[in-house]
């Protein structure tokens, strides 16, 4: 293991950590706020560790699998640490423990929160929580990769490590020059919602907030009611669009300009994920009118926010939808394993995944028929590697055995089943809310302090992809084997 490099980029990664707190800094001076105090204290930390790591010298500067790995693992859990700390400082949360899932929850896009009023908080500290969606959608390396060059050679590790999905693919030549590409549309959705949401009769604080929360598929809200406070169509359907947006592969807005349309209309994954909303808005939609509304376009309206929020993982809310039908819910729960596209920055299994299933189901059924048959699976007329299939089959095994040990852990807890299920469902899926005793209208602050790191461990996992940390926890001739 090259510690020295290892240590070298998480520096780089706390400096450049620090400088995101500015902002939230600047609004709480602004408003003459008690998290002032709060965030310059951190700053200082996050700086004095940044420059230390940085100061670590070290003569081999490529970056390998091991590197890679601890790289991302580390940084992660460096940044959570660190980033939890104007929480705890404020008092924003009563103990270190609870700043810690919050930020772990921001980090990770999952929005479940321990935090029952969050219209009380600061405005430094609401900003930065929604923040850290923002930076830990696209991811904080790939960041950090599209502004260190000299980090080019042996950078791919870290986006490969970081980006979700069985296959990490190059838009560009250059892995800082994906970084950027993939940055750039980022911030272009990002802007582009402000300003409609702002439209909307949003202020521009809130604007943002909610924007960091869609874009990054997070679900941090400003209001105890989450979007559903606003009520206002308008401002539902464009959230709901954009969470969807946020859900589909970042390269499709990049081929999007380069003018391949044709890639994108085959793209298969791209077809299941739209189908896979399109059956369940209205599905949900039927069975909620005349159960739960009266108003045919409220049921519609409602089944599109929540069906987008949930199969995105992005967790905002505009109806409670713990008290609808059990059909409803059946099919919100489904979705909560789906997920959105791989690169995109949704959570969940992903749509590839589950599209690879069927199609490796669909050739066992033919070959029951045809057993000598050679049949490769395929998607999007690409034969794909035998280690890319057993890379999914591990990874679909090791996400049910996880999500079954875990059910049964927290279950300890003494709640009901289907709460213990969704609120392991909601944290390893990076979703928010579950069902029962973590609801849309609840939160997670009744949970033992150690159940809620055991959910931040979780909810780490499951931005990572599983093996990232499991590799690194894996004994010595494993290590040596990757």
């Amino acid at each position: 293991m090259n510690y020295g490099i290892v240590l070298q980029v998480l520096g780089s990664l706390f400096i450049i950590e620090s400088l995101f707190m500015i902002p939230s800094l600047l609004i709480s001076i602004y408003h003459k706020q008690v998290d002032t105090f709060a965030f310059l204290i951190t700053i200082m930390i996050t700086i004095i560790f940044g420059f230390i790591f940085r100061r670590v010298k070290t003569q081999n500067k490529s970056i390998n699998v091991k590197e890679g790995l601890a790289i991302v693992s580390f940084g992660w859990i460096g940044i959570s640490i660190l980033g939890a700390l104007p929480l705890w400082i404020s008092h924003s949360t009563p103990t270190y423990v609870d700043a810690l899932f919050e930020i772990v929850s921001g980090f990770t896009t999952t929005g479940a929160t321990v935090i029952t009023n969050v219209e009380i908080l600061p405005l430094g500290i609401l900003f930065w929580r929604s923040l850290t969606h923002w930076l830990g959608g696209m991811g904080v390396l790939v960041f950090t990769l599209s502004l260190l060059p000299a980090l080019g050679i042996g950078g791919f590790q870290i986006f490969k490590a970081e980006s979700p999905g069985p296959i990490a693919g190059k838009i560009a030549p250059k892995i800082k020059d994906t970084a950027q590409i993939l940055y750039t549309t980022y911030i272009t959705i990002t802007i582009l919602q402000v300003v409609l949401l702002k439209l909307g009769g949003m202020n521009f604080f809130d604007s943002f907030v909610y924007t960091f929360g869609t874009v990054g598929t997070g679900g941090f809200a400003t209001k105890n009611a989450s979007v559903g406070a606003y009520n206002n169509t308008y401002i539902h359907i464009i959230i709901g669009i954009f969470m969807i947006l946020s859900g589909v592969n970042f390269s499709m807005y990049y081929s999007i300009f380069q003018g391949k349309r044709k890639e994108i209309i085959k793209d298969e994954e791209l077809k299941l994920y739209f189908g896979i909303i399109f059956v369940a808005v209205i599905a949900i939609g039927i069975n909620l009118y005349g159960t739960v509304y009266s108003n045919l376009g409220f049921a519609f309206r409602d089944s599109f926010f929540q069906v987008g929020s949930i199969i995105t993982t992005t967790g905002y809310s505009t109806a409670n939808f713990d008290l609808w039908p059990t059909f409803s819910k059946g099919i919100l729960v489904l979705l909560m394993f789906i997920g959105g596209s791989a690169g995109s920055t949704a959570g969940g299994m992903k749509v590839i995944r589950i599209l690879v299933t069927f199609k490796l189901i669909k050739r066992e059924i033919l070959k029951i028929f045809h057993p000598r048959a050679v049949i490769p699976i395929k998607v999007n007329d690409k034969v794909l590697p035998n280690e890319t299939i057993a890379g999914i089959n591990s990874f679909m095994g090791l996400y049910i055995l996880l999500f079954v040990c875990s059910t049964i852990l927290v279950s300890l807890e003494q709640i009901d089943l289907v709460s213990a299920a969704t609120s392991v469902a909601a944290t390893l899926g990076n979703i928010g809310p579950g069902l029962g005793f973590v609801g849309p209208t609840s939160t997670f602050n009744g949970y033992h302090s150690i159940t809620k790191l055991f959910f931040s461990l979780l909810m780490l996992l499951g931005r990572l992809e599983l093996f990232t940390i499991i590799a690194l926890l894996a004994p010595k001739k494993w290590r040596k084997e990757i």
